[in-house]
């Protein structure tokens, strides 16, 4: 399957890696202030997630209608990593109430593009 009918390509890619970048530069600000993470963290995850989710989504509706990934279980696998990510990082900044906290969050946040483009070759394999 070519880039362009991947279900996982397109806004909702683009608007995930583009909110965790953002997310990730905020906590990233935060850390070299010595501050614990704050709200506008955790709304910042709390969005990345439902983006997340509508990424999961997608791919499930395509699967429905018959498509299939290049790679069938590192997708699943990517997918559920993704769909995890921004819950850990909350969960893990609340139990870290200092600078660390906030470094969690952006270390998490650098990883979400990258697991992201993974999760697009992935369903991009067979055809490609």
């Amino acid at each position: 399957m070519s880039g362009t009918g991947s279900p996982i390509d397109g806004v909702p890619a683009v608007a995930a890696i583009v909110v965790s970048l953002l997310v990730a530069a905020w906590a990233l600000v935060a850390t070299l202030r010595h501050r614990a993470p704050d709200r506008v963290q955790l709304i910042g995850l709390a969005v990345l997630e439902l983006i997340l989710l509508g990424l999961a989504v997608l791919a499930g509706v395509a699967l429905a209608g018959g498509e299939r990934p290049g790679e069938p279980g590192a997708f699943f696998g990517y997918l559920v990593t993704l769909v995890c990510l921004p819950p850990l990082a909350a969960v893990l900044a609340r139990m870290e109430p200092t600078r660390w906290g906030s470094a969690i969050v952006c270390a998490i946040c650098l990883v979400t593009p990258v697991v992201v483009v993974r999760l697009q070759q992935t369903w991009e394999l067979l055809g490609g």
